[in-house]
């Protein structure tokens, strides 16, 4: 039988793409709940506001609809409707996103819907406090990272391979200060919880990435 499983991790070290090959493998849904919160950072971008103004990003979020919709090619995120998938992915979305998620009333209203889907069928749910927050009682809990160098590495081609113009070194300095900010918050900053199987893929290729996890699911299950 399929279980929940509990993926958090820094910034760039492919949760989303190694949590839906592993979710494929094992039958189950995945859920990038990062995406909601970059959802919400454009929102704000969209309505001209400052995505550090807590009070008005948190009204905001009483506002608009974020939602998830499982296709054949994996998640698309929603924004009132509009499928917003490939407009949350740039460095200033993800700026954005990472100052939003700072906010007590953002997260409360993203965990909100996060714990309700989680609640209708088994998933893989990955982002920065699932094993925390969203999924405490989750059977297997995994905390996804590698070094900053070869997580800056990974970011910045697949930045040039969208096109992007920013050097690695712009992508490292982003990708750093992006991790001080999700440590460091005072609402649930991110953590590997005790009870966290920690993962590093530093030196791994993606699929080598991919059954270590499954390794730890399967010793998860049967253990």
């Amino acid at each position: 039988m399929p279980i929940n499983i509990a993926l958090d991790g820094p910034v760039g070290a492919g949760k989303s793409t190694i949590a839906d090959a592993v979710a494929s493998r094992l039958g189950i849904l995945h859920l990038d709940t990062g995406a909601m919160y970059r959802a919400i950072g454009l929102a704000a971008l969209r309505a001209g506001i400052s995505p550090s103004d807590e009070d008005t990003v948190t009204a905001l979020c009483g506002r608009v609809d974020v939602g998830v919709a499982h296709q054949p090619d994996g998640q698309h995120t929603l924004l009132d409707g509009e499928d917003v998938t490939g407009l949350i992915r740039t460095e200033e979305v993800s700026m954005a996103a990472s100052t939003v998620a700072k906010f007590a009333g953002v997260r409360r209203a993203m965990v909100a819907v996060q714990q309700r889907l989680a609640a209708t069928t088994d998933m893989l749910v990955d982002g920065r406090d699932i094993g925390l927050r969203v999924l405490p009682d989750a059977p297997v809990k995994i905390f996804l990272t590698a070094s900053p160098e070869e997580r800056a590495r990974r970011r910045w081609e697949q930045l040039r391979e969208k096109g992007g113009s920013d050097s690695y070194e712009q992508v490292l300095e982003d990708l750093k200060r992006r991790d001080y900010q999700d440590t460091h918050r005072e609402v649930d900053p991110l953590q590997a919880v005790a009870d966290a199987v920690i993962v590093d893929t530093t030196g791994l290729s993606f699929e080598e990435s991919v059954e270590k996890i499954l390794a730890v699911v399967e010793a998860k299950r049967h253990g």
